[in-house]
């Protein structure tokens, strides 16, 4: 029954939540330090986390994980303190995340319904 769930679509819904987890982490992180002088906003860039996807011969490994690629906003000016944390464009960064959370949860969802359909056929 686990070679059911080992199949390529749910390995990619399953890191894609995975990513999803980790990018709503680093936003809350950098909420939570919205106040912190000198704190400067992160970011888990997604093209990072595709890049050593990509150069990974993952026909071949039976576990992938997705490394942190956070990119560190020292550019972006901000409050005098140094604090460069915009709370509107954090929250923003939520609800995307939960669009695509969600998404994949749809998509979980279907390829489930799916097993059900065929196991009833059979």
């Amino acid at each position: 029954m686990a070679g059911l769930f080992n199949t390529t679509s749910f390995r990619i819904m399953e890191q894609g939540l995975d990513y999803i987890n980790r990018q709503k982490n680093v936003v809350a992180q950098n909420i939570a330090n919205i106040d912190t002088p000198g704190y400067k906003s992160k970011y888990l860039t997604f093209s990072g986390v595709l890049r050593d996807r990509l150069s990974q011969n993952a026909r071949y490994k039976k576990e992938l994980h997705l490394k942190q690629h956070l990119f560190v906003d020292e550019d972006t000016k901000g409050q005098p303190d140094g604090n460069n944390v915009d709370y509107e464009v954090q929250a923003a960064m939520l609800k995307s995340n939960a669009l695509r959370q969600e998404a994949v949860i749809n998509q979980i969802d279907a390829e489930f319904r799916m097993m059900r359909a065929a196991m009833r056929k059979n």
